[in-house]
């Protein structure tokens, strides 16, 4: 019995002590990326400037459809909520960097085999770059939505609205990773993956809730919506921010959780069949 519990204690703190290497790893990467951003401020000033122009121009079209009210609604959003709801939208949207063009660059010029020698997970590796990425360019366009929003609207709810925004991004922009990574690791197969990836954007314009709340949709489309991982990539968080009771925030999690769980098993599988492929064919 005294051996039994040596063996279990051992494993558990093997298991610990691989968990906390892995993620010293992944805050090294992500501290690089970090560093290597800061050198692309054009780059950010360019995001921004189109993401002003943007929400401008969906500012003056919503705020004509509601009649230059602020009190009316459509389908629970006033149109305060609508604008902030496209300002989150808009910042989760251009804040995932393009996994899926590195991803199909690196096996297309075969860096993916010196990457694979590497002491951390290739999966793990650009989970934790583009997570960087992602977290400095949303809170940068942001405050640069903020700019344009908050003079006509005013200020959004700052209690729980805010809280359920930023429990929820994570997940977000973590679906938004795996997605864009089975698509990018499909290159270990097909020469060009930027087909599929146009198609993915597109979805995730759409049926993810970008341009427009899946509320306002027809009930079908609703319905539809439901089942897909698109609106737990953009849609969940952002009307979480704006409906700031935070009656649907487990349930939401709980969306999250699964999806998570079901595209993490896909990466995993398009992986190991992928870096079989490469280890065969030499490469």
């Amino acid at each position: 019995m005294g051996d039994s519990s040596r063996t279990e204690a051992g494993k558990a703190v093997a298991i610990w002590g691989a968990g906390a290497a892995a993620f010293a790893k992944s805050a090294a990467v992500a501290r690089i990326t970090l560093r290597q951003m800061m050198f692309y401020k054009t780059d950010f000033l360019l995001r921004c400037a189109f993401l002003l122009m943007i929400l401008y121009v969906f500012s003056q079209l919503w705020s004509a459809a509601y009649g230059g009210g602020e009190t009316g609604s459509v389908a629970g959003f006033t149109l305060k909520q609508l604008l902030w709801y496209l300002v989150f939208t808009e910042a989760l949207t251009l804040a995932a960097p393009p996994i899926c063009s590195r991803i199909e660059q690196e096996v297309k010029n075969g860096d993916v085999a010196m990457r694979l020698v590497r002491p951390i997970s290739y999966v793990l590796y650009h989970y934790a770059s583009f997570l960087a990425e992602a977290a400095l360019r949303f809170a940068i366009h942001l405050l640069a939505g903020s700019l344009v929003v908050w003079p006509i609207v005013g200020a959004p709810n700052f209690g729980y609205g805010w809280a359920a925004l930023l429990s929820l991004s994570l997940g977000a922009l973590t679906v938004t990773f795996l997605m864009a990574a089975a698509i990018g690791l499909c290159a270990f197969w097909i020469e060009e993956t930027r087909g599929l990836e146009f198609v993915l954007q597109k979805l995730q314009f759409t049926l993810g809730g970008m341009l427009l709340p899946i509320d306002l949709m027809p009930d079908w489309l609703q319905r539809i919506c439901a089942w897909l991982p698109f609106r737990a990539a953009m849609y969940l968080p952002a009307r979480a921010a704006v409906h700031s009771g935070g009656d649907h925030l487990l349930r939401d999690l709980g969306v999250q959780a699964v999806w998570l769980a079901v595209l993490g098993a896909i990466v995993a599988v398009i992986f190991r069949r992928g870096a079989v492929k490469l280890h065969v064919n030499g490469g």
